[in-house]
């Protein structure tokens, strides 16, 4: 004999069922994420906290997703020059490592789903930077060959970062993301910089350097960016691969 089911007994097994299915994808969620209704109103909003909560586990490491150390971020070489002919100002900068950069926070975020293009604002408040210095050339009229250390103090970095994926389905059955176009360019509202113990070099060369470097800060900067910012988007670039090649889909979007 056939036993009936009541409206009401369905009813109850359903909200179990749903129960147990939220449990059951809840567990599948790591402490380190958030998970965002894709076809919500507010999933922007809600992909920036999500960004923001990673960000704060990023910064003291993740070993589940082999993130231990994040910093520095460090940057082989870029160069400068100022002036031409063969006293021309150059400059360069080897063994760039930078510091403060993962306590950014994400302000805004800007997506579009289904072609799972992204761009977020981002804050850093503090960055320090050291590197090896080598310049050549003449610089306020003195001679300014030398070789010894830099350093650089960049507060109030905002950057404005894009980038474009494409999903593919893993041997586990979830879905992951191949990065395939990134973008970046930022800016710094103050800078201090300085350059010490260049080799035979007299304390008013010195002085004289340090004093040009800082009043033309925001100008050496201009010079330096074209490459910075190739450099650092390639960072970015294999760091978001390194994330999304460790982190489905289904874990950060339903």
């Amino acid at each position: 004999m056939a036993t009936s089911v009541t409206p009401a007994r369905s009813l109850t097994l359903t909200l179990m069922l749903t129960i147990f299915l939220r449990a059951v994808l809840s567990q599948d969620i790591p402490y380190y994420m958030h998970r965002c209704e894709r076809d919500a109103a507010d999933v922007n909003d809600c992909l920036r906290y999500a960004a923001n909560k990673l960000a704060s586990f990023i910064r003291r490491g993740i070993p589940e997703i082999g993130i231990v150390d994040v910093e520095p971020v460090v940057v082989d070489e870029i160069s400068i020059a100022l002036g031409s002919g063969p006293d021309g100002y150059r400059a360069s900068f080897r063994n760039i490592e930078a510091y403060g950069v993962s306590n950014l926070s994400i302000v805004n975020v800007r997506s579009d789903i289904d072609s799972m293009q992204f761009q977020m604002t981002i804050e850093i408040p503090k960055i320090k930077a050291t590197a090896q210095y080598q310049s050549s050339g003449v610089l306020l009229l003195l001679q300014a060959s030398g070789a010894g250390e830099y350093w650089g103090e960049y507060e109030g970095v905002k950057a404005k970062t894009y980038f474009k994926a494409t999903p593919y389905q893993g041997d586990d059955g979830m879905t992951y993301l191949t990065v395939d176009q990134t973008k970046m360019d930022f800016s710094v509202k103050e800078i201090k910089m300085g350059v010490e113990n260049i080799a035979n070099q007299n304390a008013i060369i010195h002085a004289a350097m340090n004093l040009f470097i800082n009043t033309n800060a925001q100008e050496l900067l201009k010079e330096m960016k074209p490459q910075l910012r190739t450099k650092l988007t390639e960072h970015l670039q294999s760091f978001l691969q390194q994330l999304f090649d460790r982190i489905p889909v289904e874990q950060w979007l339903d």
